[in-house]
């Protein structure tokens, strides 16, 4: 560790024992709060990620309190009490066996189990289970079930409770919980803390993959299903009807035994599923996650949108990294001078001016970057249009093939790209609602090549949110919602507040981590604190709040068990979740 981050570390520990009311008064002072903060970003503790044995003890934390909420819901949810059946996908004798022992006390639940495991191979131990074998793919495991059907893989273990509490469940097609690995004892780690249903992340990470329920009426209704794993499964489902009815768990009910080999299986088979979609998809083994292009048959004109006042240095810097280094031709760059009154950017936007690809747009009004990209957009000639920052450097070349071909899929509303500070840590790689009270960047100050909670940076999946830095979107989306709200978010959240609208329309937003480019934005510029700045951002944060309240309280794109007071993923504290019961109870 740096001198930096030990300077750091003491710094954060004598602050923590200031007493509460000189902190508050230290707040209050700019200079203090911005000198902070700059040195916190700086010293990379903003990233750091608990050590294994402060996440080990979260983790620990969380389970109890998800133990006294699964007693809680088995006492409350009395109606329903249906046997399962349960498949155990996979082989290896021993490996079933395991998941055979961890289920055998809850024999009661079960209705029937089947496994492609040879039957007298299997211990006496599971002669109260009513087990067959059954040869073939998937689609014959479900074709045989009677019941409510439970996917596991070959060495899933069951929590004690697991079918118990979801014999109580409704479950409306397909239903996923949480899972985690076993250590020796009563130890669990590695927990997968998954987001609510989540397509692009299933089609990029195989993120659900054991732990799945099928319902007695989807069981009936499938035929001729090709997967043979569960991951495999649950993908083809979703492509086959895009109206399937997924239901999230966040409770680790399944302790999963993971293995690269089992998931590289999966991504392979989505990613044939994915091709018959008509995408290009490759399987990355070394990061193991599959990179999926939408193909862009029309090639449509995309319309850049980049307001600026002035700072020819970083409008320079931004349109000749697009114009230099794109590979996608077809797009026109609307630059709108918001009352700029520099000599030398004046003569260099009328030299933009000239050439075909742009239009330089005069706004001579007060500075509102919700009015300046609406009055853009209505001159867009394009069929997407693109939200640009004047200190955006294009990395990638393929950036605008990977968002353009995201953005024309029928299903998909805005799309966001993965945004660096110039040091190469995370500015944006989604928008997560919750954080800080409002919103705030997922993975922000984490290194460029991290690959993030369970390969969150370096997949690209589903936001509620993404930042308008970069941000497409099909124009008739933008103007089915009026585009961004000009009255009453000029500045802040605009783009957060656009996207839930948009995502409103019945349609899901994208964090495209393959689009990569810098944001020049000051990595150590502070805290904007003057009085009059923080009563606007405060005002619209209070209209954030009040319009998406119950995006804030649950956004479906993260999970309830992980941390709102950092942008790292971890697991949530005590005190984080003795806050949450204090505010339910207000």
């Amino acid at each position: 560790m740096s001198f930096k981050k030990y300077s750091m570390m003491a710094i954060k520990v004598g602050v923590g024992v200031v007493p509460k009311p000189l902190r508050n008064f230290a707040k209050k002072n700019p200079a203090l709060t911005s000198f902070y903060s700059r040195s916190l970003q700086k010293s990379g503790l903003f990233y750091g990620f608990p050590g294994k044995k402060k996440l080990l003890a979260l983790y620990s934390q969380t389970l109890n309190l998800q133990q006294s909420v699964i007693n809680a819901d088995i006492q409350r949810l009395a109606t329903l009490t249906p046997k399962f059946s349960v498949a155990i996908i996979g082989e290896g004798g021993g490996k079933v066996s395991r998941t055979l022992r961890s289920i055998i006390n809850q024999a009661e639940n079960i209705d029937v189990v089947f496994t492609n495991v040879e039957l007298a191979g299997l211990s006496k131990e599971f002669a109260t289970l009513k087990v067959v074998k059954v040869s073939g793919p998937c689609d014959t495991l479900i074709q045989q079930a009677r019941s409510p059907l439970l996917l596991l893989n070959a060495g899933d273990e069951l929590h004690g409770q697991t079918l118990a509490y979801l014999s109580k469940k409704n479950v409306g097609d397909v239903l996923y919980v949480d899972t985690d690995q076993k250590l020796p004892g009563a130890l669990c780690e590695n927990a997968r803390l998954l987001p609510d249903w989540n397509p692009d992340y299933q089609l990029s990470n195989a993120y659900v993959r054991s732990g799945v329920v099928l319902s007695a009426k989807l069981r009936a209704e499938l035929k001729q299903m090709s997967a043979t794993t569960i991951a495999g499964l649950v993908t083809q489902l979703w492509l086959r009807d895009r109206e399937l009815s997924v239901e999230h768990v966040p409770l680790s009910l399944v302790h999963h035994k993971d293995s690269k080999q089992a998931k590289l299986a999966e991504l392979h088979e989505i990613a044939s599923l994915v091709e018959n979609e008509k995408a290009s998809a490759n399987t990355v083994e070394a990061e193991q996650i599959n990179i999926v292009q939408w193909p862009v048959m029309k090639q449509p004109l995309v319309s850049l949108i980049i307001p600026t006042k002035n700072a020819k240095q970083l409008v320079k810097e931004c349109i000749e990294s697009i114009l230099t280094k794109s590979t996608y031709q077809n797009y026109e760059i609307l630059l709108v001078d918001n009352n700029s009154d520099e000599p030398e950017s004046l003569a260099y936007f009328e030299e933009l001016n000239q050439l075909e690809k742009i239009r330089v747009l005069k706004y001579p009004h007060p500075f509102n970057y919700s009015a300046i990209n609406n009055f853009a957009a209505q001159q867009a000639e394009g069929e997407v249009i693109g939200l640009i920052n004047n200190d955006i450097e294009v990395i990638t070349p393929d950036w605008l093939e990977y968002m353009v071909g995201h953005a024309l899929r029928e299903d998909i509303g805005c799309v966001g790209a993965k945004l660096m500070y110039g040091d190469d840590r995370i500015q944006h790689a989604g928008v997560v609602l919750g954080y800080g009270g409002g919103a705030g960047h997922a993975h922000k100050y984490f290194p460029r090549y991290h690959p993030g909670y369970m390969n969150r940076l370096i997949a690209s999946h589903n936001y509620s949110a993404v930042t308008a830095a970069c941000l497409l979107v099909k124009k008739s989306l933008f103007e089915a919602v009026g585009g961004l709200n000009e009255t009453d978010l000029t500045v802040a959240f605009n783009d957060v507040d656009f996207c839930l609208r948009i995502r409103a329309q019945g349609v899901r937003n994208l964090y495209c981590a393959e689009a990569e480019l810098y944001h020049h934005e000051s990595v150590s510029r502070g805290l904007d604190v003057s009085k009059e700045k923080m009563a606007r951002f405060n005002a619209e944060l209070d209209y954030l709040k009040s319009n998406w309240a119950e995006v804030i309280a649950h956004d479906p794109a993260y999970n309830p068990n992980l941390t709102l007071h950092r942008e790292n993923f971890s697991v949530k504290s005590q005190k984080e979740w003795n806050e949450l019961v204090a505010q339910q109870g207000n």
